[in-house]
């Protein structure tokens, strides 16, 4: 059974787009172009407070070629998040160290720019940055080794793959972040 998608947009939002480009662009347009807004590390800062107490403003752009760009950044980070992206396929890491993928520990030295999950084994090639960055208060890398830990597991070969993708993803979302920032000249936005 095939069921239409239907956005889910009020017209008063879809009035406000049509008044600042002059048309409604698609539904995923919208979508990507507030998914890219979302990750201004500008505009996370700037309305730092705002986001803590109320649902995140979206601002709109009267500037079309500005409205396209922010979209394009913004699919990109959807494909990297929802695992989708190609440039997952580019490892940047590798797993080392002799034993087992047990989860015994998760330990990260910035120095060697590694990740032990037990005395012997590690990912390695892990920058700083990359380790400590945060999506909705977790430390990305760390918690995800840590609930394994938690439940006990010894890492599969799908499992040590898929976090090196999650750690492509993170770098590649850090990078997009900055180049968002750059697209937008200023806030407001115009």
């Amino acid at each position: 059974m095939f069921i239409e998608r239907t956005p889910n947009f009020s017209s008063g939002f879809t009035d406000a787009i049509r008044d600042k480009l002059g048309y409604v662009p698609t539904p995923e347009a919208i979508f990507y172009y507030i998914y890219a807004i979302f990750h201004s590390p500008t505009y996370r800062q700037r309305y730092a407070e705002f986001l803590k107490i109320d649902f995140p403003r979206v601002p709109l752009t009267r500037n079309d070629r500005l409205f396209k760009d922010l979209g394009t950044k913004g699919e990109e980070l959807v494909a990297l998040h929802l695992m989708k992206s190609k440039k997952l396929n580019k490892l940047i890491t590798k797993m080392s160290g002799d034993g087992d993928n047990a989860v015994t520990e998760v330990t990260y030295k910035p120095t060697e720019q590694r990740i032990y999950i037990n005395k012997d084994r590690y990912f390695e090639d892990i920058t700083p940055d990359v380790w400590q960055f945060k999506i909705g208060g977790y430390q990305v890398l760390d918690k995800w080794l840590k609930d394994r830990k938690k439940a006990k597991r010894t890492l599969s070969f799908d499992d040590v793959l898929h976090y090196q993708k999650v750690v492509v993803a993170l770098k590649e979302t850090m990078r997009i972040m900055q180049a968002i920032d750059q697209l937008i000249p200023s806030f407001p936005i115009e």
